[in-house]
């Protein structure tokens, strides 16, 4: 692991070019410029840019697995992430013991037998989605998959219903759009500076967000049924922490919205890159169809590997030294920004085979394992909600391919389209299909879990 230390400071090259001009290039080609300073300074260097200043991306399995596993006294996520925007309750914003206590509570909702149980509402959920969309046409899923994962994550998460869920349904879209920009924006621009400014839009959708929580907080607590029900709300209501203390109702909301934040708009692109790379794939989706017919899953699961890792709808994970650093031969001062690079590490030829190609057989001894596979990051900060993602993957693909039939394609892949947080399908990730006949299914087998 990464250790301090006071030894002289050894940054790993990078670009000498003006700041502003990596910036720029960061905005509008950052994967085609992290690619060319991978291939120029091998993987690490630092780049400078505005806002961030001095980062250094790191790619090495061995270094990554090092910040995973230091210290978060040494190592910590950066105070710039998502958590200054979500809210103080969030995980994101939480450091030390108050972080460690939070995750306890937050495992338990998204243990495995208890995911599996939210599988009927995300059959649901698609089988409502498809019965309008068109048959012979092209046109966009990405959308389409926005709708399945917010409609799923406000029926398992919010245990939102009737006028809640369609205010929510409503609002969510417009925050998660919003503050996927308004997180890349420096701690002035974010400020309430009055109705017009970003940061009091901002601030106004929030407090309307927060008070439709409230009302279902208040629900889940004087619901003499709330012990019976599965929905991650009434969970929180009445986890408590080592000390009999529960969490707080500001915290509770801010927890809620960190879920559908980091798993409503990532979970449907990922989805929509899914259908984007098999559409160019022809054998392998009839493969899949037919697994699905014999209710199999096994590769399914292994689609959903490599769709994850040759289109990760994140590209980095951030971090943040609090100390001198020793990391491999390289000593980073304090406050130094780490990117590690979920691109570089997923297609680095030392790591896969071929790492360009889309090659689900290549999990054929077994799933893919960390640190050359992050999707959900790694270490105590891993993604909590990893499990029901996949489960959300896997079922919806499950629906998708026993109820349609996808017209494969030879067009070009879609090029990357930067959403502010995922990475996404420029052209939506376009479809066509057709109503399939139906078919006599056995039992499905339920998809390994991502552990």
């Amino acid at each position: 692991m990464a250790e301090a230390t006071t030894d002289p400071v050894r940054l790993p090259p990078g670009p000498r070019i003006p700041k502003l001009i990596q910036g720029l290039m960061m905005l509008t080609v950052r994967n085609q410029a992290v690619d060319a300073a991978y291939r120029r300074y091998g993987s690490e260097f630092t780049v400078n840019v505005p806002v961030l200043g001095r980062t250094v991306v790191i790619s090495d399995p061995a270094l990554i697995k090092d910040i995973f596993s230091t210290h978060r006294d040494v190592i910590v996520r950066p105070g710039h992430n998502l958590g200054a925007t979500i809210g103080p309750g969030s995980t994101f914003s939480l450091e030390g013991e108050e972080h460690l206590n939070r995750h306890k509570l937050l495992v338990p909702p998204f243990h495995g037998k208890r995911v599996r149980g939210y599988e009927p509402v995300i059959e649901e959920e698609v089988l409502r989605e498809i019965a309008g969309w068109p048959q012979g046409q092209e046109f966009e899923t990405l959308e389409p998959m926005m709708r399945i994962t917010l409609n799923a994550i406000l029926r398992t998460v919010f245990g939102a219903e009737g006028a809640a869920l369609d205010e929510l349904r409503e609002l969510i879209p417009r925050a998660v759009e919003m503050g996927s920009r308004f997180v890349l924006l420096p701690a002035a621009a974010r400020r309430d500076l009055g109705a017009w400014s970003p940061g009091g839009r901002f601030k106004r959708l929030r407090d309307r967000i927060n008070a439709v929580i409230g009302e279902l907080i208040v629900q889940a607590r004087t619901d003499p049924h709330s012990e019976d029900r599965a929905d991650v709300l009434s969970l929180l209501v009445h986890a408590r922490y080592d000390n009999g203390e529960p969490i707080s109702d500001q915290h509770i909301a801010d927890e809620l919205l960190t879920m559908m934040v980091a798993g409503h708009e990532t979970t449907a692109t990922q989805l929509a890159w899914t259908i984007e790379r098999l559409r160019r794939h022809p054998d392998l989706l009839t493969r899949l169809t037919e697994e699905v017919d014999a209710g199999g899953s096994e590769l399914r699961q292994a689609v959903i590997w490599e769709s994850q890792r040759t289109r990760p709808v994140i590209d980095n994970i951030p971090r943040q030294t609090r100390q001198r650093v020793r990391l491999g031969p390289w000593v980073l001062p304090a406050n130094t920004n780490i990117f590690i690079s979920i691109q570089l590490a997923h297609f680095d030829p030392a790591n896969y085979t071929d790492p360009e190609a889309f090659d689900p057989d290549r999990y054929a001894d077994g799933a893919p394992k960390p640190p050359m596979w992050i999707p959900f990051g790694g270490g105590i900060n891993r993604c909590i909600g990893a499990n029901f993602s996949n489960m959300e993957m896997d079922i919806t693909l499950r629906t998708l391919l026993r109820e349609l039939r996808f017209e494969p394609t030879t067009d070009e892949p879609e090029p990357l389209w930067d959403r502010g947080v995922a990475l996404a399908p420029k052209r939506g990730g376009r479809a066509v299909v057709h109503r399939r006949v139906p078919a006599s299914v056995p039992s499905p087998q339920h998809a390994p879990s991502i552990s």
